[in-house]
């Protein structure tokens, strides 16, 4: 073979398109004030580097692929979804977070779903019914055959409980190849049916994260909005990788990308 075409057929792979990752800031709009009486986004964004953001999430995307990290401040369309690969629906408001909350609508919903359809990777990470809006957000989750529920399980009442909240990933090593147990706090179960299929379940069998393959892309679910600053920053036992399990989560989204 000509060592030049050898060459191209070898480095191809690192020339593919830079993946997208986006995640909402618009079902979830938290504010807060500043040193200056500002008020100031936070909570799951890739610029909060305090304990409530998404500044290691983003930074594990970016060393699995991903050039471009975005937030959507808008409400999903097939236009503002186009450059997107991956797309991260997490914690909506509900009225105590937000005075005027975003609530996901039918039309939401859809535009997602054929978004998702045509090849899209969906995350949804939900949380314990009082602390985001579960009624609306299961709006979205029914498109894929899922439902978050108003409960609680892996409840730790406090950081000398750690071990509530403990969950071996050993059924998931497609998706977990690098973490061997994990740390989740008072997330809501999930219930599914076709296309849904569970990835882990906590002691007593219930769902904790899910995914659904819908036509030419995927959507990975989970009770709990557990990835972000405080929960991957080593302040957990050691035996509790959630750092691993971030790196492992967001190599497998980006795998799981479509070209569009």
């Amino acid at each position: 073979m000509n060592f030049f075409l050898f060459s191209v057929i070898l480095i191809a792979p690192f020339f593919t398109k830079a993946q997208t990752v986006t995640v909402d800031g618009y079902f979830n709009q938290e504010s807060k004030k500043d040193k200056s009486g500002n008020l100031v986004r936070f909570h799951y964004t890739w610029d909060d580097i305090e304990s409530s953001g998404f500044s290691k999430f983003g930074e594990a995307f970016k060393v699995n692929g991903a050039k471009n990290l975005k937030r959507l401040d808008e409400a999903p369309t097939a236009i503002n979804l186009k450059e997107t690969n991956v797309y991260i629906i997490v914690d909506p408001d509900n009225l105590k977070d937000n005075p005027k909350p975003n609530y996901i609508n039918d039309n939401d919903a859809k535009e997602i779903a054929n978004w998702v359809y045509k090849g899209g990777v969906l995350f949804i990470m939900a949380n314990d019914s009082a602390n985001t809006d579960l009624h609306h957000l299961n709006i979205l989750g029914s498109k894929f055959g899922f439902k978050f529920n108003r409960d609680i399980t892996l409840h730790v009442v406090d950081d000398e409980h750690f071990a509530n909240g403990g969950l071996s990933t050993a059924s998931a090593k497609f998706l977990f190849k690098t973490s061997k147990k994990v740390f989740l706090k008072d997330a809501c179960s999930i219930s599914i049916e076709k296309p849904g299929k569970a990835i882990l379940k906590d002691k007593n069998g219930a769902n904790v994260l899910v995914s659904s393959k819908y036509g030419k892309g995927i959507v990975l679910a989970v009770g709990d909005p557990w990835l972000y600053n405080e929960y991957v920053n080593g302040r957990l036992p050691k035996e509790y990788e959630n750092d691993k399990a971030m790196n492992d989560i967001a190599a497998w989204l980006i795998a799981k990308t479509k070209k569009k």
